[in-house]
This record gives C-alpha cells, sequence and structure tokens, in this order.
C-alpha cells in the first residue's frame, strides 16, 4: 500500500490494520479505553513540537493526531455508531454555524460576532441534542481535562459572571495565603491528606495567578521543566568533569552547581 497525500488513504490504512483476518494483533485488541491515553499524549507532543518552532517535529505530530481521530472513527464505524466522514461533516457544520459573521449573510456579516454569542450557541446546540441543561456553570467544564487545563477553565467560567479578582496582585496575596497554610499544615504535624488539600489550593492559586497575567500555565510549567533539566544537566557535566557522579556529591555542592547553571 503506498504512501497518500489523500485522507482516504489513511482511513484504508487504519481499516487494513484492523482487519480480523490480516490485520495487526496488536491494533486488534485495542478499544476507545485502550486508545484514549495516546490521544491525549499525542495532543501534548503536539504542543511540545510549537513551543520549540520545530515545523518538521509538527508535521509529524499532527499527522500522529490526525491518526488518533482515525482510529476513534475506524472503532466507532466497526459498531455502526458513525464513520470518519460523519466526525468531518459535524465539525465542519458546528463551525459554519457558530460563525454566521463569516458565513452568513450580508446582515450576518455586517453585524459581526456579538458578545456571548459562542456560549449561546453551544447552549442551543444542547437544548437540539435534548441535552438537559446543566445544574452549574461549571458543569460545561468537561472533568477529562488535564489538571492544569481544568483549573484554567473553571476559573474562566466563574469569572464571566464576575466571580474573580480584578488585580493580579490580589491573586499573588492569595497565593501567598495559600503558602502560609502549608506552613501551618506542616507545623500541626497534619496528615498527608491534608497536606495533599493544602497543596491543591496553592497549585489552584498559581493557575489563577498565570490567567491573570495572560500566560499559559501549562506551558509556563513545561518550560519550567525544561530549564530544571537544562540546569541538571549542567550539574551532571561538571561533577563528571571532575570523574564524579551526583550520587558521588552532596546537597551543598550540587547546589552551588546549580546557582552556577543559574548565572551561565
Amino acid at each position: 500500500m503506498a504512501p497518500s497525500r489523500d485522507i482516504a488513504r489513511l482511513i484504508e490504512i487504519m481499516a487494513a490494520l484492523r482487519d480480523k483476518e490480516h490485520g495487526c494483533p496488536w491494533d486488534l485488541e485495542q478499544s476507545f479505553a485502550t486508545i484514549a491515553p495516546y490521544t491525549i499524549e499525542e495532543a501534548h507532543e503536539v504542543a511540545e513540537a510549537i513551543a520549540a518552532g520545530d515545523m518538521d517535529a509538527l508535521k509529524d505530530e499532527l499527522g500522529d493526531l490526525l491518526l488518533q481521530v482515525v482510529y476513534h472513527a475506524q472503532l466507532a464505524a466497526e459498531t455502526g455508531a458513525f464513520t470518519f466522514g460523519d466526525v468531518v461533516e459535524a465539525i465542519t457544520t458546528k463551525m459554519i454555524r457558530r460563525h454566521p459573521h463569516v458565513f452568513g449573510d450580508d446582515a450576518a456579516r455586517s453585524a459581526g460576532a456579538a458578545k456571548g454569542f459562542w456560549e449561546k450557541a453551544k447552549a442551543e446546540e444542547r437544548r437540539a441534542k435534548g441535552v438537559t441543561e446543566p445544574n452549574s456553570l461549571l458543569d460545561t467544564v468537561p472533568a477529562g481535562l488535564p489538571s492544569l487545563r481544568r483549573a484554567q477553565r473553571l476559573q474562566e467560567k466563574a469569572s464571566t459572571v464576575g466571580f474573580d479578582w480584578n488585580d493580579p496582585k490580589a491573586v499573588l496575596a492569595k497565593l501567598r495565603e495559600e503558602i502560609d497554610e502549608i506552613a501551618a499544615a506542616l507545623d500541626d504535624a497534619a496528615p498527608t491528606e491534608r497536606l495533599e488539600d493544602e497543596v491543591g489550593d496553592l497549585m489552584f492559586a498559581a493557575v489563577n495567578l498565570a490567567r491573570h497575567l495572560r500566560i499559559d500555565p501549562d506551558q509556563a510549567l513545561r518550560h519550567g521543566n525544561q530549564k530544571f533539566v537544562r540546569r541538571f544537566r549542567s550539574i551532571e557535566a561538571a561533577l563528571v568533569a571532575d570523574g564524579r557522579t551526583p550520587a558521588q556529591s552532596d546537597l551543598a555542592e550540587m547546589e552551588a552547581l546549580w546557582q552556577k547553571a543559574k548565572t551561565a
């Protein structure tokens, strides 16, 4: 089977992998549940390629992510639920419906997108599907989102009805308050459950601060991870040059090397 730029070929390949007689044994064992973690992983790898500014990697990672969509559509087609074409039709219909200021008549285009239109359109879509309106504003935030992203989305939803600070410094004060509460819990020799609760509050407040500063918390943490890796590798390199490993060093020496890496 030759490569192709046509999406139809990718759909054919996926169907062949799932063929009960001649398909791939590993692919035949998969289900929506087993593939879902890979879907999330591929989305993160797309974000990583974007952050690195690597267009070759982004091309490959977008292909991997596209495969996930085709994979889920194939699984659904096997049960008669829907096909890849149904997925494409659903999203094109949705995008046209939600952008009348782009795809509508002259009056709609000249009016532009009214404030709150997107949320109103989604609510109308839920009613059309017979979906019961959520009991809470926050019920519209998917529970399956990664924790950092869900915290941000919950805060954004609450902000739409005025439950929010107007000043990042107020959020920073809340962050300090949460740190003080962790310190108090440590002084009280609090159980792990309380410490987990307090650390959760601290992380939630940190996400809120990032949101107020217009910083993506996931990207900020990704950069923090990269910085840690870079500096720790610098420590390792310095010790290797001295014929040693980190395990043969001590905290004081490694901290000095860390500070040196920070100023480099």
